[in-house]
């Protein structure tokens, strides 16, 4: 039985600019069960993004409540949002955010610092491995080539056995090989792990791989079948 790990309740999200309210995300709902992968998809400034970072609570709606491993955001101080992404939430982003004084081990045992744990080095030499990035671990972000980096990035984001990976465009600058087996890499860890995967995504064949795609247009979400197309 799978339990609801992000839920969304009339989720809206408006930005004023001078003169005018922007709807970035209007009513939206969903419901995204542990162990599911999900992929969100849609044309530029649809609202991807902003619904991510807020699935993420890394910012918060204007109406409505989400709901992520089962606590409501909107009742949770910012350190208990952060302490829950800190320790149960890996993300990948379309620029891979590599800290580059670190070497590739180093920025994958990052996580274990920022929780205040000591590096698990071995656990960082695995997940490198099964990027397959062993000859790599002591390379600094700009000796790695943009696939290594986003590779390293992975391998990052599952070093504290996330709940949930958040990833946004995780193949938008990678050529279209490399991002076939990044893909391959997020489905295997996602598997390895039951870990959740929410995706936003321009690429259709990442959409495909995914239990679910939820398109989004104008701010507004609609669930959409493979089967239909």
């Amino acid at each position: 039985m799978h339990t609801s790990i992000i839920k969304a309740e009339s989720v809206s999200k408006l930005v004023s600019t001078n003169q005018e309210h922007l709807t970035i995300l209007d009513d939206v709902n969903l419901e995204i069960l542990s162990g599911e992968s999900v992929a969100i998809v849609g044309t530029s400034g649809a609202g991807k993004s902003t619904l991510m970072t807020l699935l993420a609570g890394l910012d918060t709606p204007t109406a409505g409540e989400i709901h992520l491993l089962g606590k409501p955001l909107s009742t949770l101080t910012d350190e208990a949002r952060a302490a829950i992404r800190s320790e149960s939430i890996g993300f990948v982003f379309q620029s891979f955010l590599l800290i580059p004084s670190l070497t590739a081990l180093g920025n994958v045992t990052l996580p274990c610092l920022l929780k205040g744990e000591e590096e698990d080095t071995e656990r960082a030499l695995a997940l490198l491995a099964s990027v397959g990035l062993s000859e790599r671990v002591d390379h600094l972000p700009s000796q790695l080539s943009g696939g290594e980096q986003q590779r390293v990035a992975l391998a990052r984001a599952f070093m504290i056995k996330p709940k949930i990976l958040f990833a946004d465009e995780p193949t938008g600058n990678l050529d279209q090989q490399t991002a076939a087996k990044v893909i391959e890499l997020l489905f295997e860890l996602n598997q390895q792990h039951g870990t959740t995967l929410v995706l936003v995504t321009h690429d259709l064949e990442l959409s495909k791989r995914c239990d679910r795609t939820l398109h989004m247009k104008n701010g507004v979400i609609e669930e959409f079948n493979h089967d239909q197309g």
